[in-house]
């Protein structure tokens, strides 16, 4: 399939209505590629009326998904009395409330687009849902055949004292921990062991006075006590645990990719280089050379870019999914670190030249799918592509 360039739908054109935050980037960056294909402006639906219930699902409407970050009512609500005390939009804790609050609102927001006549959903919110759990995703990738790396296997770990317990059996010495409901490296931390029972804890997590906040500084913790305390507290809310895998590098610094898939085709790609563990933009990451990367890569660039659409093939309900692909083995392999059901949130990057979406950014290439999305239905989750 081949993503046209901007240009008048055929009639008749969806009528697009977009839950989201009024304002925020995301829903003006849709809505100029809707304007740039000839299409009416998106009607939007706050994330805040969704969340009240205070909405009607208008007839025949098409309904894009949008991500409910960066609103601190938004949050608010999707946490709900969970909060307690001492709340605040940089808390890391709670991230169960918050997985809680969105998949019950996103289960109603269906349920109102059924009644609607002739509305439909752009995007399933039971893939969503996969997608904000990383031991369901991982276990769903993992089980279709994609590679990922190893995980740490049975329940989520109580705390510290189980944690460094079962590390120790599966003999593993450098792992990631990831808030099983988090984004944007909310909560993070990349955790190795020395040989004489040395620990260093690296991550963007602020401890402050028994509480953990988000932070644009990359820090190291290396008491025992303070990593101790840095797990006890995540812990609660349900923690993945993946091995460390040692990725490739750019200029010196490690790399990684995210992958944007829409309609099954990787459109965009993105390499993001860091000093740190995590490759994180908004954490000091920058990017990289992608033409640096299909050099290094060689004839095994076709084949990770199919590992991400791969991955996203495990979510056929879901038109775009952005894929964070971890290069290994000097650019010959990837292995997928995680599925975003919000990674398309790249500005000023156009598709990759002689793609699909040359020319378009991420959403230009989004609207441009809607046709075949539309008129193709989609194959059973995880069935081969």
């Amino acid at each position: 399939m081949t993503l046209t360039a901007p240009g008048p739908l055929p009639a008749p054109a969806p009528a697009l209505t977009v839950l989201g935050n009024p304002g925020h980037r995301r829903i003006a960056l849709f809505a100029a590629a809707a304007r740039a294909a000839g299409l009416p402006e998106p009607a939007v639906l706050p994330w805040q009326d969704a969340l009240r219930g205070t909405y009607r699902i208008a007839p025949g409407t098409l309904l894009r998904i949008e991500s409910p970050g960066e609103d601190g009512t938004v949050d608010r609500l999707l946490r709900g009395p969970a909060l307690g005390a001492g709340w605040a939009p940089t808390r890391v804790e709670g991230g169960a409330a918050w997985y809680a609050g969105l998949t019950a609102a996103l289960d109603r927001l269906a349920g109102a687009v059924r009644e609607a006549p002739g509305a439909r959903l752009l995007g399933e919110p039971a893939e969503i849902a996969v997608m904000f759990d990383k031991r369901r995703a991982h276990r769903l990738l993992d089980g279709a055949g994609v590679p990922v790396p190893r995980a740490l296997p049975g329940p989520s770990p109580s705390g510290w004292a189980e944690l460094t317990e079962r590390l120790a059996t599966a003999g593993l010495r450098r792992v990631f921990l990831k808030p099983a409901h988090g984004s944007s490296a909310s909560g993070v931390v990349a955790l190795e062991f020395g040989p004489r029972g040395q620990v260093l804890a690296t991550t963007s997590v602020e401890l402050a006075d028994g509480r953990l906040y988000n932070s644009l500084r990359v820090r190291r913790y290396r008491s025992p006590s303070e990593v101790a305390t840095l797990v006890d507290l995540l812990a609660p809310d349900g923690l993945h645990v993946e091995q460390w895998v040692p990725k490739a590098s750019q200029q010196g610094r490690s790399a990684d990719l995210r992958v944007v898939v829409v309609a099954g085709r990787a459109t965009h790609v993105v390499v993001r280089t860091s000093t740190h563990p995590m490759t994180n933009l908004h954490l000091g990451g920058a990017r990289g050379d992608t033409e640096l990367v299909r050099a290094a890569a060689g004839p095994a660039w076709p084949g990770l870019l199919e590992t991400a659409e791969r991955a996203a093939a495990c979510f056929p309900r879901s038109p775009m999914v952005g894929v964070d692909l971890l290069p290994v083995a000097g650019w010959r392999r990837g292995l997928v670190g995680e599925v975003n059901a919000f990674g398309d949130l790249l500005p000023g990057l156009t598709g990759l030249p002689g793609g699909p979406a040359e020319g378009l950014d991420t959403y230009g290439a989004q609207i441009a799918a809607l046709p075949a999305h539309r008129h193709h239905p989609a194959p059973p989750t995880g069935a081969p592509r």
